[in-house]
């Protein structure tokens, strides 16, 4: 089996569910680990999957605000399967680097792990 790593995916993106957040914005690092299994010698990029794509897919979601980082992480993970259906586990953790909360240094997140 074999495991691509995304990781240290940087956005300024719109997710929250405080007004702030909505209007400002806040930065996210995400990072996604996809495991598929070949049924041969990897020798062509159609016989892995494209890790170029996957980003696409992740930019792409990150431009559409969601009040919830779990929704997030559950339609990204819906999302990259979709794209390639020899995937057969993946994992998403999405951090939002400064979440709007009082006398708070830190950050917090999600993450979402489905087998298929």
């Amino acid at each position: 089996m074999f495991t691509i790593n995304l990781h240290n995916l940087i956005f300024h993106s719109y997710h929250g569910i405080h007004e702030e957040e909505r209007i400002l914005g806040n930065e996210f690092e995400v990072n996604v680990n996809l495991s598929f299994i070949a049924d041969e010698y990897i020798t062509t990029l159609e016989q892995t999957i494209n890790y170029a794509t996957v980003y696409e897919i992740i930019k792409q979601r990150m431009l559409t605000a969601t009040p919830l980082l779990e929704t997030l992480v559950q339609d990204l993970t819906d999302e990259i399967r979709a794209f390639d259906n020899r995937i057969k586990s993946i994992s998403v953790s999405v951090e939002k680097k400064n979440p709007p909360m009082p006398n708070m240094e830190g950050s917090v997140s999600v993450h979402y792990k489905k087998d298929f």
